[in-house]
């Protein structure tokens, strides 16, 4: 067994079996990867893969037994190589967050130039994209910190809240539901609703939230970004359910914030790094910024914890 076997086990599982792009992501060859498969089973005694003719479609239990091991020797190997990084130069060095636009746009700016103030020498990266791509950036060691809007299920990803958010209504000024002390579902209803799409920012919860009620929202407009529902709604196209933090009173004077916590659950915005992976302590202290009420202690040691001893904490935001 060696450690080119263990690697190609774990880009299997992540490139969905196909030889040829594991091969592609390794720098090697179609032949040597599926060589390199096969004398793995012969040692091992067992079949790692669950296979369609020639073609890999699965793993079996074993197999994904493995991937687990695997994950975690890479780990501590990749953490072996980084010693001497972490333990030097301790105040400089590169930080890269994978987030969306929007948490770029209204969340970071200020934890960022906070930062800033306590190590200006570090260089800073916000690589946007989307769920799944923040992901696979925190995976693939692209970036360092992922900053998303539900919790990653990942189990390679340790998660820490970031900060509690809910849906606001947003309006034109002089529009009748200022007017009104108390929105319900019905009034808000009356209107075209523009909001988020599908998949963004729980929207689902939107639509639960309306069905509770025997209603289908209005909705009229659905979008990607939180500045093209406040762009939509000033030109008078709808009503707009928005994300709390992402309406800035100081910018978005053409608009009206109306409370709508009553109508709609509240969640949590996340911060996740790859299970196991050493930091300089300038990426700890970050995470640290984001949520004070977290200790360096206590982050450094989920980060580090196997899944398994992770004690599982109810966070209260």
């Amino acid at each position: 067994m060696n450690l080119q076997q263990l690697r190609i086990i774990r880009e299997a599982a992540r490139c969905n079996y196909n030889l040829t792009e594991v091969a592609n992501t390794l720098y090697t060859s179609q032949s040597g990867v599926s060589r390199h498969i096969k004398e793995l089973e012969d040692e091992l005694n067992i079949e790692l893969f669950i296979r369609q003719g020639k073609r890999l479609i699965n793993m079996t239990e074993p197999g994904h037994e493995l991937v687990i091991i695997a994950e975690r020797i890479l780990d501590e190997i990749s953490n072996i190589r980084r010693l001497s990084t972490v333990f030097s130069n301790k105040e400089e060095g590169a930080l890269v967050i994978a987030t969306t636009h929007s948490q770029s746009r209204y969340i970071l700016p200020k934890i960022i130039k906070s930062f800033h103030e306590f190590f200006p020498q570090v260089l800073m990266t916000i690589n946007q994209g989307s769920a799944n791509e923040i992901t696979d950036m925190v995976l693939s060691g692209e970036a360092d910190i992922a900053i998303y809007n539900q919790k990653n299920s990942h189990t390679a990803i340790v998660n820490y809240p970031f900060y509690r958010w809910h849906y606001t209504i947003i309006v034109p000024k002089n529009h009748p539901l200022t007017k009104e002390k108390m929105i319900t579902l019905e009034m808000l209803n009356r209107f075209p609703i523009i909001t988020y799409r599908p998949g963004i920012f729980a929207r689902e919860s939107i639509d639960d939230a309306f069905a509770a009620h025997g209603l289908t929202a209005n909705i009229t407009l659905n979008v990607q970004e939180s500045d093209i529902i406040k762009s939509y709604v000033e030109l008078g196209l709808g009503v707009g359910i928005l994300v709390n933090k992402m309406f800035d009173s100081e910018h978005d004077t053409n608009l009206v914030q109306i409370d709508a916590e009553h109508l709609f659950s509240s969640h949590l915005t996340w911060i996740g790094v790859k299970r196991y992976q050493l930091h300089r302590n300038y990426i700890w202290r970050f995470i640290q910024l984001c949520n004070t009420e977290l200790s360096l202690d206590e982050i450094k040691a989920r980060a580090l914890a196997s899944e398994d001893k992770l004690n599982i904490i109810d966070y209260q935001i």
